[in-house]
Parts: structure tokens; sequence; C-alpha cells
């Protein structure tokens, strides 16, 4: 039987009542809801693929921007205030909430790209979700990249964010970056914590509230052999900061999901559709197990 599936572009509020761009993808009656949160610079559409692969297999899926970011851009970036812990704390917490009305009584689930990774501990509802996916998912310390890649990282920190923040007040999208614009904030605090062997870990006890340490769900982080900015220990350090999670780190190759080329965003594209259904039947085994 052919399933019939729902899209949907939505508007919702944040934790503070900042409006987000969201996208929901979603199947009659579904199974389980999952909440997929982008990469630092990487909107929403990127993930669409894998939200209708989602949708198919019987999941209500949720993509959304954080603030800044594409659909939730402001009209000027110059003075807009946002920092990644907002993202965690106010945009993410409220995205989890929003996902989870489209399944009510059904599991949570999130997805994580990158940082998208990184806000399930800042956010108030972190206990939430039954289990986490995370992709290419690392550290952003500069010396935990593979080490062809260090010199582009320190590039973007030290000469190529520091000029667009003083010309324009923020970091335009394209060029070096060549992502989508980012806030100012998100910049600094980023380039802060990429400083640090333990990433944000160092910054934790001045970061308060957060609940890194309430996140007991299992935790499957995927990451690639040709991702050289989420190398094997960037990805391995970052699941050190949820200490109380079953955390498990497989690491591939393209060839290993049928794809060319991975690197850190390739996951989400047509050439890796093959990969999709690891992720939504592994949700389905943690619900499983949960139901026994």
């Amino acid at each position: 039987m052919m399933t019939l599936l729902h899209e949907e572009e939505i508007r919702f509020d944040a934790r503070d009542g900042y409006s987000l761009s969201g996208r929901i993808i979603a199947p009659d009656n579904p199974s389980a809801a999952v909440l997929i949160s982008s990469g630092t610079g990487f909107p929403k559409g990127l993930y669409r693929r894998l939200a209708l692969a989602g949708a198919e297999a019987g999941f209500a899926c949720l993509i959304y921007d954080y603030r800044g970011i594409g659909g939730s851009a402001p009209k000027q970036m110059r003075g807009f205030k946002a920092d990644i812990v907002d993202w965690g704390r106010l945009d993410h917490a409220a995205a989890l909430d929003r996902a989870a009305a489209l399944a009510p009584g059904q599991p949570l689930y999130t997805i994580g790209h990158s940082v998208g990774g990184h806000l399930t501990g800042f956010a108030d509802n972190a206990t939430a979700p039954l289990a986490h996916a995370f992709i290419t998912v690392g550290t952003g310390y500069w010396g935990a990249h593979e080490v062809s890649y260090r010199p582009s990282a320190l590039l973007f920190w030290l000469l190529y964010g520091p000029a667009c923040l003083a010309l324009t007040g923020h970091i335009p999208a394209g060029g070096v970056w060549g992502g989508t614009a980012l806030p100012r904030d998100v910049f600094l605090q980023w380039r802060q914590w990429a400083s640090k062997p333990d990433y944000f870990g160092h910054y934790l006890d001045q970061l308060t509230p957060h609940h890194f340490d309430a996140v007991t769900a299992p935790i499957r982080s995927w990451s690639f052999s040709d991702d050289r900015l989420c190398a094997r220990r960037s990805a391995e350090d970052l699941l050190k900061l949820y200490p109380n999670a079953a955390t498990e780190h497989r690491r591939l190759a393209p060839a290993d999901i049928g794809a060319h080329r991975v690197d850190h965003h390739g996951a989400f594209k047509k050439d890796a559709a093959a990969f999709w259904p690891w992720i939504f039947n592994w949700f389905d085994q943690v619900s499983a197990s949960a139901s026994r």
C-alpha cells in the first residue's frame, strides 16, 4: 500500500518567541517523530530527502532553520544577536516539542548533523527523545581535524572570519566559508570553543544550565573516512561530552554506503540514499527494545 505523505512549510516559536522556519514531512498515522537538526550554516532544505525517506518509513519528520540561518534569518544580519547556545536552549528545545506533537504518544528521536548533535545537551527537554543519531558530529577543535584540513580551519578562525566581522559585522554566505550567512556571536563562540582540545566541554561550567549529564538515551554516531573536518578523534571526543549515554561510533568509508564521496555533508545527498534506512532501522530497533 502506498504511504500518503504530507509536506507543509511552517513557522513556529522558539522558547523566547523568535519565529523559526520549519518544514513538516509526515505520513498518515506516523509510528514515531524525528527532529532533524542542521549543521552550522546548512539550510534545512539539505535534509529534505532524508526527511522524505523517514516519512516513507513511517516517521513524522521536522526540519528547521536555527535563528540567523536560512528561513529564520533576519533582514539585517549586522547587529543580530544569536549564538550556538541560543540554538540549543531556545531553538532546538522548541523544535523538539514541535516534533513530538507530530506523533502524540509515539517515540521521539533526533538526527543531528555536525552542530545539530551538540545542541541536545543545551535543551531543557533533552531527555525526551528515545535515541539520537549523529551524522558527522564531532568537536570543532582545530587540532582534532585531519592534518590536511587544519590550515583551512586556522585561516577561517584567524584571518577570514575576523576580516568579515570587521567589514560586515557577520560572516557572509559563500566565499571561503561556503555556508549560509552566520551571526557574529555564532562565529565568536564557535572560534572560542575550537581553540580547546575538549571544545565546549572546557566551558560547560560557564554555560549552565545545560543537560549533557541528563542524557541517557543511546547515541549512535556515524562518520566517514573522507571527512577531514570530523575525523575519528573529533567524533569520539564529542561523544565524551554525553557521559551518561550509551554511545557508539561507526566510522564508514563512502563505498560502504554505495557513495563516491561523502565528506562532511554528503550523507544527505542523493548519492548516499542507501545510508538513510540504516538510521530509521536503528530507531525501529531501539523502539522494539524499549517495548519489551
